[in-house]
């Protein structure tokens, strides 16, 4: 299946400091590819893959489920891994809710965390019904470009497929029921205009998090998709500085 112009994963080996970045649910590499070639600028290695399903069709998406694009993640983690010294893991609402998973399951594999605007809770109840619905509707309104700044667009569908949106509560639950491994130092960029993820992803959070591991920082000029938005460089400048300070290699290597 054709990749949409601009959808292509983006790789960048640098130092021995390294940062995974994960989109969104039916966006793209393109959401991030900002935040990755400033951070690559800035020596690190970076790996912004391209989720099965994503990028292409709704169509094809459809056929995948979240365990396709965690699998994706991991693999390119493991890439990361053996290069750099250190690996830091990012992503961008469901990609957030990913990167935290992966710190769950990688424990000191993984250095710290930043999620924007992350999404870890169901804020649709109908959510519940999907795999009934599925059967008679394949595919209902999209989320993608929820964005205040004029101008910027998200590449991403604007169907959300029923089947693949039907595997999330696992996901959310998983993630949620094990955000106590979550240790390391966590960056939370929140953007109280989102018209996407709810209140309740970061309450939730904030009340498993206790450790004083997680600081937030809100994004009051920025809708769900911060990353292309006008707090875009708080988020690029922000995260560089979060990794500057809990990494204890240099980010440039040897």
């Amino acid at each position: 299946m054709p990749v949409m112009p601009g959808a292509e994963p983006y790789h960048h080996r640098g130092g021995r400091v390294g940062v995974l970045l994960c989109h969104g649910f039916t966006g793209s590499p393109q959401s991030l590819r900002p935040w990755a070639e400033h951070l690559a600028a800035a020596g690190l290695s970076v790996e912004l893959p391209r989720l099965p399903g994503h990028g292409t069709t709704w169509q094809e998406m459809s056929h995948t489920r979240w365990e396709d694009w965690y699998a994706e993640l991991d693999r390119a983690l493991a890439g990361l891994r053996g290069h750099c010294d250190e690996v830091f893991t990012a992503g961008l609402s469901l990609g957030g809710c990913m990167a935290l998973r992966l710190a769950e399951v990688h424990g000191t594999g993984i250095r710290g965390v930043v999620v924007v605007n992350p999404s870890i809770a169901n804020d649709v109840p109908m959510l519940a019904l999907a795999p009934l619905l599925g059967l008679f509707v394949s595919s209902v309104r999209g989320v993608a470009g929820d964005i205040k700044k004029e101008g910027a667009r998200e590449l991403g569908y604007s169907r959300t497929p029923v089947k693949a949106a039907a595997t999330l509560p696992r996901l959310w639950a998983l993630t949620q029921s094990e955000l106590h491994k979550v240790t390391q130092p966590v960056l939370a960029f929140h953007s109280p205009q989102d018209h996407v993820v709810k209140p309740t992803s970061l309450r939730i959070l904030r009340e498993k998090l206790t450790g004083g591991n997680l600081d937030v920082v809100e994004l009051n000029d920025s809708y769900h998709v911060a990353t292309l938005d006008n707090d875009a460089d708080r988020i690029f400048a922000g995260s560089l500085e979060f990794i500057n300070a809990n990494a204890s290699v240099p980010l440039q290597g040897e």
